[in-house]
């Protein structure tokens, strides 16, 4: 069998010659493919690549300029593109992550803010709910960190009663937010 140079076939393929166009693509499409899954791990994304080579050859076909072998060119051509995409997946991969730490980050940190938005306001209604005296004593112990001497001296009261009123409203504010927090995160909370 004859073999026809590659300046001969490319000088036929600038001319619009389709049967050897066909030859050539018939002659390297499978090799080409094989080669390219090798680089891609994908035999469906190393057809793409190949055929888009041969589609791009075809129609730029009049400016190629070739200055190695026909064969060269078109694993040159295969392995350059297989690169570019592999880049490219990474790069979507990298975005992808990106956006979806992103999303998860601001989901979580909104679901934070709404949660103790929420948590404030249950503790403002548990709170209301503690008899005025019991809510007043226990305010002055958490939310103004006064000694429970200090509050008895504040308002005339034996440490004994400051003791039992502490007591009492931790009792109830256990109970109204039984449902929203663990116990032990409560405890821990609110006894210091």
């Amino acid at each position: 069998m004859v073999q026809i140079p590659d300046s001969d076939i490319l000088m036929a393929i600038r001319q619009g010659n389709e049967r050897v166009y066909e030859g050539v693509f018939r002659k390297h499409y499978q090799a080409l493919c094989n080669y390219a899954c090798g680089i891609l791990k994908d035999m469906d994304d190393a057809e793409e690549v190949v055929q888009s080579i041969f589609l791009k050859f075809w129609e730029q076909r009049t400016d190629i300029e070739i200055s190695v072998s026909l064969k060269s060119y078109l694993y040159r051509a295969v392995h350059n593109t297989c690169l570019n995409r592999i880049k490219h997946l990474k790069i979507q991969e990298t975005y992808r992550q990106y956006v979806g730490d992103y999303l998860e980050e601001t989901y979580d940190s909104a679901t934070e803010i709404l949660d103790k938005v929420e948590l404030e306001n249950r503790i403002a209604e548990a709170l209301e709910k503690l008899p005025e005296q019991c809510r007043l004593i226990f305010k002055m112990s958490r939310f103004e960190e006064l000694k429970y001497q200090e509050i008895a001296d504040k308002l005339g009261l034996s440490i004994k009663t400051i003791e039992n009123q502490i007591g009492k409203a931790l009792k109830i504010m256990r109970m109204e937010l039984a449902d929203y927090l663990p116990v032990i995160f409560f405890i821990m909370l609110f006894n210091h």
